[in-house]
């Protein structure tokens, strides 16, 4: 499988080629080190994924993700960045990129190209604890149905989506697994859902 990385730091692109490349079916057949380098690298060598930084010089990550989704909406785009800003977070998920990481969270990226290939969306721990506060903001427009969550309840509904059973979710929120059944059940009670892959499919279509 094909990787571009985007960062304006050579050192960091080296360091992510020899972990990826290391550690997973990925081969990185392009580093570019400014967001204007997405594009064409993109049309030269069609990745099957794109893993890329948000500060650059003369254009930002989410300008170029804007480009790439213009050129090929179906583009596998993972931002990784330093910053876990609101604003940033808000207008990632607003362009639809499958991915939001910060750097410093190094050994989820490989983890994290896997998920996306097999059609989830990723986001860090400390990005993931973000997201509902965001989704309730009136920054992000969500259905009626999804104000009446609790902020547990978005939580599990957050972890649904990024493909986590219930045990998995139960240890990252430190729950017990029952608990976390009956969260479910309640979700899919006040969303008017009839299966968890129907919640996932929920979570993917707002987010």
């Amino acid at each position: 499988m094909k990787l571009i990385i985007i960062d304006d730091d050579p050192i960091v692109s080296s360091a992510l080629k020899t972990i990826i490349e290391a550690q997973s079916h990925y081969s990185v057949v392009a580093l570019g080190t400014d967001g204007t380098d997405a594009l064409p690298l993109f049309i030269e060598y069609k990745p099957d994924a794109v893993l890329m930084d948000i500060q650059m010089k003369h254009q930002s990550g989410l300008g170029a993700s804007a480009a790439l989704l213009a050129y090929d909406p179906d583009a596998k785009i993972i931002l990784l960045t330093t910053f876990s800003d609101d604003e940033y977070i808000i207008e990632a998920l607003r362009l639809g990129v499958k991915g939001y990481l910060l750097k410093q969270d190094f050994h989820s990226i490989v983890p994290s190209l896997e998920a996306i290939e097999s059609g989830q969306h990723v986001f860090g721990a400390e990005i993931v604890q973000k997201l509902p506060s965001l989704s309730s903001s009136s920054k992000i427009i969500l259905p009626k149905q999804y104000m009446t969550l609790s902020d547990k309840e978005k939580e599990v509904l957050t972890f649904v989506g990024q493909g986590l059973n219930n045990k998995e979710i139960a240890e990252t929120l430190f729950m017990s697994e029952g608990s976390v059944r009956n969260i479910v059940s309640a979700l899919l009670d006040k969303l008017s859902l009839k299966s968890r892959t129907q919640l996932a499919i929920y979570f993917l279509k707002y987010f």
